[in-house]
């Protein structure tokens, strides 16, 4: 790919306007309609803005690294919550207030819970083995 066909991919990713893109990207105002149309159908652009489009949708979601050391900060009591409380202050008269506060005893412990099963730390591999026993000779038992 040349330079002119990256710098209109990456234009293309963030706008999603072929035009613009390939004015962007260097190609003459008078015909970057059609060389923008004819970019979208090469098949190395095609892959290459793909890629563009994989990376930004992994940036949003949450990877399992990146859970393990949010889960750490809650267990460390790292972070701190915000919370809206109204405080009244006599005759009728309050006022909302934002206070902060650390992790509960219960969020840090669901948080210690989540990140041990995260790592494997529960051993659900347990076999239960039932023995049932056979009774022979049933023809000779009464009733």
């Amino acid at each position: 790919m040349t330079s002119r066909q990256i710098r209109f991919c990456f234009a293309y990713a963030s706008s999603g306007n072929a035009t613009q893109s390939a004015i962007e990207a260097g190609y003459s105002e008078r015909t970057a309609r059609s060389q923008g149309q004819r970019l979208l159908t090469n098949v190395d652009i095609q892959n290459f803005l793909q890629q563009l489009a994989e990376k930004r949708e992994s940036k949003k979601i949450a990877d399992a690294k990146e859970m393990q050391e949010v889960l750490t900060s809650i267990i460390r009591q790292e972070l701190e919550e915000e919370n809206l409380v109204v405080e009244g202050y006599g005759d009728g008269v309050s006022e909302a207030v934002i206070k902060t506060k650390k992790s509960s005893h219960k969020d840090v412990i669901s948080a210690i819970d989540k990140l041990a099963r995260m790592q494997g730390a529960y051993d659900n591999s347990q076999t239960l083995t039932l023995v049932l026993p056979v009774f022979g000779g049933e023809a000779d038992l009464e009733d």
